[in-house]
């Protein structure tokens, strides 16, 4: 392991470095945020005139390379060379058209070619965009070794290569979501949480670094390959260990030093995300809250009983026998003929919205749309750009979990009568489509925060869309979330931002997490506590993605 702090060489060396990289890790998320921040600066007619259609150019050209891409991976004599040429010349007119309109935008209007292209800032550029008690790390994994950079606000930069290589990474990662994401069907089934891996995952990539953030109460953390896996709040930072006669099933994981603890967290797309970022205005939206759960996938869920998610002991004395509710798609692997209806009810998210539109002062009954109301052809006709806040709490959607699926998406309302207009899926194209002015989009759904293993990015197509349409920042899921833990992070989440105005989103991510897992835990009718949320598989299901200011 070797570090460099204030030495004038080795600091030009790690800023240089960190530009380096940054350019080779910027990818989809990055260019999503500057199309978002770069409609909004278009005030000038003309100018949101030639933005839209170098934006529309653009989509235009990565959807026919991806029929072309589908049409070249048919079997030989079934492909149709004619109509590949034609795809290709219609690529090559399209992106013709769009350099025009780019050298009409880059000669008359330069601020906002800058915004839309935007170079990867110098150390001395993003110190000056950090607020006070901020500091930012960025990482770079390599086949060899793992490169870390701490930016404190003032300061020197603190850079370090560690003897980690992203296969090294990515194994540990894996590890310790064995225990995050183990598919548990009672609470005996939830693995220990390796507290030493953590441990020296905290050793190996932060504490070397720790002079330029260990002093910052909020962290930015730009992830690189499977680090966006892990929220890095579940990294321990001294050594610790579980006792084994806790007399109230996980409680003794309150004692674990997390990093959460003392470190709001939020995660970045790149370096250059976050001058993007901040680039861009408050929303002026006017109304603060619009949820959409519960969806009706076929007539035999729209018969359930609304049950609550939340357990019952009916006499089980076993505590770890008890059945844990995770929101998580089913395998639909199985099913010869996977669409909507082999997707289970989740009656426990409208129930999750209540209690966040309740927190917000909101009018559930004005502004939740539920059942067969959570519908794609509802969300596709609302202006959403009046809202601050949008929440999604259903279950996310990977191509291939149902027939003809090709994209992520989210899972809506079944129509009665499916039409071009309306599918019940809302997917990342369509996503595109929308038009937000949002401060949060809240994705409560299963793993929506996976990424798809395109490099650093850390979040999915789904978040990529949303950052597109409109949003300043992202509340996503890591994993399949317990119900009723869910419900009481999302609603304090804005609980705490409604008390108080100042309070940043990273901060009320960080007080919410602490609250649930210093919480005395899920009660039974009769008081009693059943088991504690102090296990990171309740408190730390959910990443902030985004500006957390």
């Amino acid at each position: 392991m070797a570090a460099a702090g204030g030495a004038p060489d080795g600091f030009d060396a790690a800023g240089e470095a960190l530009i380096v990289a940054d350019l080779i890790r910027a990818q989809s998320v990055q260019r999503a945020l500057a199309a978002n921040a770069a409609r909004g600066a278009a005030k000038d007619p003309a100018l949101a005139e030639l933005v839209r259609k170098e934006q529309d150019a653009r989509r235009r050209i990565s959807a026919l390379y991806g029929r072309i891409a589908e049409l070249k991976s048919a079997p030989p004599k079934e492909q149709d060379p004619g109509a590949i040429e034609q795809l290709a010349a219609l690529i090559d007119g399209l992106r013709d058209e769009r350099a025009r309109m780019m050298g009409v935008i880059e000669r008359d209007f330069p601020d906002y070619a800058d915004l839309i292209n935007p170079k990867p800032p110098a150390v001395a550029d993003i110190q000056a965009m950090l607020r006070p008690d901020e500091a930012m790390i960025s990482f770079y994994l390599t086949g060899e070794r793992s490169y870390v950079w701490a930016i404190p606000k003032t300061g020197p930069v603190r850079f370090a290569a560690a003897d980690l290589s992203w296969r090294d990474a990515a194994s540990a990662v894996h590890r310790l979501r064995r225990a995050l994401d183990p598919r548990a069907r009672t609470l005996g089934e939830i693995p220990a949480y390796d507290l030493d891996l953590a441990h020296d995952l905290y050793n190996t990539l932060l504490a070397p670094v720790a002079e330029g953030w260990k002093q910052a109460g909020s962290l930015l953390i730009v992830a690189d390959g499977a680090l966006g896996y892990l929220p890095f709040g579940v990294l321990v930072t001294a050594p610790a260990e579980l006792r084994a006669d806790e007399a109230v099933l996980f409680a003794s994981y309150r004692d674990v030093p997390w990093l959460a603890r003392d470190h709001a967290i939020s995660v970045l797309p790149s370096t250059t995300a976050l001058n993007t970022l901040r680039r861009g205005e408050r929303s002026a939206a006017s109304q603060s809250f619009v949820g959409f759960g519960d969806p009706i996938f076929s007539l035999a869920s729209a018969e359930q009983p609304l049950v609550s998610g939340d357990i019952e002991t009916r006499g089980i004395l076993d505590l770890r026998g008890l059945p844990i509710h995770l929101r998580s798609v089913p395998d639909t692997g199985g099913y010869v003929d996977a669409d909507l209806s082999v997707l289970p009810r989740l009656p426990d998210t409208g129930e999750e919205l209540r209690q966040i539109a309740l927190a917000l002062s909101v009018d559930p009954s004005a502004q939740l749309f539920l059942g067969p109301d959570a519908s794609e052809k509802r969300v596709r006709s609302m202006e959403l750009s009046g809202y601050k806040i949008l929440a999604f709490a259903t279950h996310g959607l990977v191509p291939g979990d149902l027939n003809g699926l090709v994209e992520p998406a989210l899972a809506l309302s079944a129509p009665k009568e499916a039409g071009p207009e309306d599918d019940g899926l809302l997917t990342m194209s369509e996503i595109l489509g929308l038009r937000l002015d949002a401060d949060w989009v809240v994705l409560s759904a299963c793993n929506t925060g996976a990424g798809d293993g395109a490099g650093a990015e850390a979040v999915s197509g789904l978040g990529r869309a949303f950052f597109y349409a409109g949003s300043r920042a992202l509340l996503v899921t890591n994993w399949p979330v317990e119900t009723t833990s869910a419900r009481r992070l999302t609603s304090d989440i804005f609980a705490r931002q409604a008390a108080d105005g100042a309070l940043s989103r990273a901060g009320a991510l960080q007080g919410a997490m602490l609250a649930l897992m210093d919480s005395p835990g899920y009660r039974d009718g009769a008081g009693k506590t059943l088991f504690s949320y102090a296990h990171p598989i309740f408190w730390a299901p959910f990443s902030l993605i985004g500006d957390g200011g």
